[in-house]
């Protein structure tokens, strides 16, 4: 079996801890109209799940 390495030796990723304050996220009129458009987790698949969509959108699943 395999041991992984400690977190404090990882140094080829970036682990950033939540923030303490609230975000504020605004939809604006340039924002995609289709949540897989311009999305990396989408990888240009024109369907995805009800759960991705509502995911994206701020909805529930």
């Amino acid at each position: 079996m395999t041991k992984l390495p400690d977190f404090k030796q990882l140094n080829d990723r970036v682990i950033n801890e939540p923030p303490n304050e609230p975000m504020l996220v605004i939809k604006t009129k340039l924002d995609p109209d289709r949540v897989t458009e311009e999305n990396p987790y989408a990888q240009g698949r024109s369907e995805v799940s009800q759960a991705f969509v509502s995911f994206f959108e701020g909805g529930e699943p």
